[in-house]
């Protein structure tokens, strides 16, 4: 379908800031853009027979690739009950997610609106996940194999407390003790160039996200690993790589990037983690963290 000229230059157009600020594909945003222009014609008649359920399921479409303005425009169909039910609601839902989102319009009008933000039209709710298999760690395939079988008195220690602590956070310890193992190799002193700090290195920053005084303090700092490694797993939805990654790079560049950055640091980081934790997925708690874009993307090409 040749979109008539002014949809056409709403596919055109706003792309252009969102293309260059690098954070997604050119090819997504124009992709995106394209289905939302494609609604707007639907909806309104524009070159085509006007199909308001149509334009809703293309809205939908562009929503759940993450465009905030396709968001607003499905809210103005809730709202005025336009070819789908009226309902403020759900418009009210819909524009509280452009506006989180950073779409201005949708800031103006909520200062109007009053609603629980909770509701949203079945196209946008996903199924629930199914659960991630657990990882059974098993015995290591020959003997010595166990990279954490014959640690030193002082490092078994440090394992000791992990395998204890780490169920009560929903890891298992095994991916604990890989990380542990590849950032500081049991040295709870340690500290980096980047001024990573202890056990799990923990930088500045992610140290007072994650309630740590003291990162030079074992327990303090195994806590708060773990409490930075239960948020990217939920963040990530227990793809062990994109959390491994994320926690070496950092999940802006992992988000940036829309997965494993091209870090050679960092891919040998994730080589590395996979290789002693022996699984690609561990469980995660869904209520954690709201899913990264990287994930989204994927459930929803």
């Amino acid at each position: 379908m040749r979109a008539p000229p002014r949809i056409a230059a709403v596919a055109a157009t706003c792309c252009i800031g969102a293309a260059m600020s690098g954070l997604v594909r050119a090819d997504e945003v124009v992709a995106t853009a394209t289905l939302r222009a494609q609604a707007l014609a639907y909806e309104h008649g524009e070159g085509v027979a006007a199909d308001p359920l149509k334009a809703a399921d293309l809205y939908c479409k562009a929503a759940l690739a993450g465009d905030a303005e396709a968001l607003y425009d499905l809210g103005w169909m809730y709202a005025n009950g336009r070819g789908v039910p009226h309902d403020d609601d759900i418009a009210f839902g819909l524009f509280v997610r452009a506006a989180r989102l950073g779409y201005h319009p949708a800031t103006k009008i909520l200062a109007f609106m009053s609603g629980s933000g909770d509701r949203v039209p079945d196209c946008l709710v996903p199924p629930p996940p199914a659960p991630p298999p657990v990882v059974a760690i098993g015995p290591p395939a020959e003997a010595g194999a166990d990279p954490f079988a014959d640690l030193p008195a002082e490092k078994r220690r440090i394992a000791d407390m992990v395998e204890r602590v780490a169920p009560s956070y929903g890891i298992d310890p095994r991916l604990a003790l890989a990380v542990i193992k590849v950032e500081s190799n049991f040295e709870p002193r340690a500290r980096s160039e980047k001024d990573a700090r202890g056990l799990m290195q923990l930088v500045p920053d992610t140290a007072a996200r994650f309630r740590v005084k003291d990162a030079f303090d074992a327990r303090q700092n195994v806590h708060g690993g773990l409490r930075y490694l239960r948020w990217l797993l939920a963040y990530y939805k227990g793809h062990v790589a994109l959390a491994a990654a994320a926690y070496n790079a950092g999940e802006g560049a992992v988000d940036h990037f829309g997965g494993i950055p091209p870090y050679a640091e960092t891919r040998d980081y994730v080589r590395r983690v996979l290789a002693l934790f022996r699984g690609e997925r561990h469980p995660f708690d869904p209520e954690v963290a709201e899913p990264s874009p990287v994930v989204a993307r994927r459930q929803n090409p």
